[in-house]
């Protein structure tokens, strides 16, 4: 939403922080109003609303900080106050220009910002709020994928420690955080405890823990006699049998949270209203939809155009151009969740959908490579969900012109 408030007369900076926060009131003349802190904690924002609410009517007292979220930012939206973020590096630029000498401080800062939201107020955007569901389920999507960059993390760690010291239980399964994997290296943690460890005993081992893959127990077992001989020093096995169980509790723990987040983020997703929009996308999944919902949201007065969630979903290019020179580049602001959700998505749909599968297989034939030939196809796929998430209906491949297109030109070249 565009944020045009010719009446209002107060414009209001914070400088946001962990404890405290600045605060800087400037009327409509540049003249400062008010100056003070407060305390990041419930006392301190009521003291700001109470503060701010002497100015006027909270509809007509914008406020800009440099988050779009937060506690605060809530708190302010449900006293009825705009919230407008602000970009730090603006900030930045705009203090350089105005403060000649250089000096710095949360004071100086909150009256930049003011100053900044009460030049620019008419090129600035407001916050949109989401709804309770939206931010449920924004709330479970994104633990889960901090859980799950934890994961990588912790996996890389132990891959680590098994190629220096015990190689062949890094080989014997594909993936060393499968919980078959961990449960074999939390019976088997060092090269002397499965020194002795036979066909049989892993044969009943891959029973007992459901192992579903391919290799049989003898394959497996050449697998780990096959890799290079790990350690058998006494000191250096007790040191990496506690350094495994280690690394192997810390990935299961991860591995179980990330699997009760799935099933809250199920749960959220049903009880969204656009849910089954989402869901209905081809190949979408249950977690993948309900990332691409969190970050797109539900305020359908935020975005003006389907272009405008392409360009936060950064998969729409940056053009620079001055005189002779033009140049286009990747879009590096924007928000890197949505992007990722965005592109997972559309590269999954095109083994589903044949009009997805043309759009990037058009873009490959181009000489793009697979990253961008998957933003071109997010891009296409934006369009089509942008409209659906107007329209408030479920994604159907017999109204999607393209899809049908593409799909009678096949069906009267075959006949052909």
């Amino acid at each position: 939403m565009s944020l045009a408030l010719p009446e209002a007369l107060f414009f209001t900076g914070i400088d946001w922080a962990a404890e405290t926060h600045a605060v800087c009131v400037l009327d409509a003349a540049g003249k400062i109003s008010a100056e003070f802190t407060i305390e990041h904690s419930a006392d301190g924002i009521a003291t700001l609303i109470h503060r701010l609410a002497r100015c006027g009517a909270p509809g007509n007292l914008p406020v800009a900080l440099e988050r779009p979220d937060g506690r605060l930012v809530d708190l302010l939206l449900e006293a009825g106050h705009p919230v407008v973020p602000v970009k730090p590096n603006a900030i930045k630029t705009w203090r350089d220009g105005e403060v000649l000498s250089g000096a710095k401080s949360d004071a100086g800062d909150a009256v930049v910002i003011a100053e900044y939201l009460r030049l620019r107020a008419h090129r600035l955007r407001i916050v949109a709020p989401y709804s309770d569901e939206t931010r449920a389920l924004r709330t479970v999507v994104r633990a889960r994928g901090d859980l799950v960059e934890m994961r990588v993390v912790a996996t890389n760690q132990l891959s680590a420690l098994l190629e220096t010291h015990w190689p062949g239980a890094k080989a014997i399964f594909a993936d060393v955080e499968s919980p078959v994997s961990l449960e074999f290296l939390a019976r088997y943690p060092t090269p002397a405890a499965a020194a002795h460890l036979g066909e049989k005993r892993m044969a009943a081992f891959c029973v007992k823990h459901g192992y579903c893959g391919r290799r049989t127990a003898a394959e497996l077992l050449a697998r780990l006699r096959s890799a290079p001989a790990g350690t058998t020093l006494e000191s250096l096995t007790e040191a990496l049998r506690d350094a495994v169980l280690a690394a192997v509790g810390v990935l299961t723990a991860l591995n179980a949270a990330v699997k009760n987040l799935d099933r809250s983020i199920a749960a959220h997703l049903g009880e969204h209203p656009d849910g089954a929009i989402f869901t209905s996308l081809p190949r979408s999944g249950q977690v993948n939809a309900a990332q691409v919902l969190a970050e797109w949201g539900d305020a359908r007065q935020a975005y003006e155009h389907p272009d405008s969630v392409a360009a936060l979903a950064g998969v729409t290019p940056v053009t620079s151009q001055s005189g002779k020179h033009r140049s286009v580049h990747f879009r590096w602001a924007c928000n890197k969740r949505f992007r990722v959700a965005v592109t997972t998505f559309a590269d999954n749909s095109r083994h589903a959908s044949p009009w997805a599968a043309k759009i990037y297989n058009d873009a490959r034939a181009s000489g793009k490579d697979h990253p961008h030939a998957t933003r071109i196809l997010a891009r296409a796929w934006i369009r089509v969900i942008y409209r659906c998430w107007i329209d408030g209906t479920p994604y159907d491949p017999a109204r999607h012109g393209a899809a049908t297109a593409l799909a009678r030109q096949t069906t009267e070249q075959i006949a052909a």
